[in-house]
């Protein structure tokens, strides 16, 4: 499996509180372009909207050290998803036959492997940004 190499870093801080903020300013910025729910365009998939919001509820399901993990991610996920062109792992859902999941895998520019997952509605054919993980 080919893995995209982004030119942006993992983001930077000791501490929970740190990195949610500066991950939450990097969300708020697409969530300004839009009225409705914030999204970015992919390359891979011609440049369709991936929608970012329900990120933020599969993150709130983890306990805290384990979004710590994923927030320093978060920035690298963006950059992902919006210029990879590498064909990503997929799956059908096994619990809801409706969904398509897609697993990316990407490098950090300081060379740590990490997941995106973006989950495919087969009916309506939207995109969510579900997740971010390190290998």
């Amino acid at each position: 499996m080919k893995v995209y190499q982004t030119k942006i870093k993992r983001l930077a801080g000791s501490d929970q509180h740190e990195v949610y903020l500066k991950s939450r300013e990097i969300y708020k910025r697409f969530a300004k372009k839009t009225k409705r729910k914030p999204y970015v365009r992919s390359v891979y998939f011609n440049k369709e909207k991936i929608f970012l919001d329900y990120f933020w509820e599969h993150l709130y399901q983890k306990n805290p050290w384990d979004r710590f993990r994923r927030l320093k991610y978060y920035a690298c996920a963006i950059d992902l998803i919006q210029h990879s062109r590498i064909d990503p792992y997929s799956v059908q859902n096994p619990n809801r036959l409706s969904q398509v999941l897609h697993r990316f895998e990407g490098k950090s520019k300081e060379g740590d492997s990490f997941f995106v997952q973006i989950t495919e509605d087969k009916r309506t054919n939207q995109k969510y940004f579900i997740s971010v993980f390190p290998k």
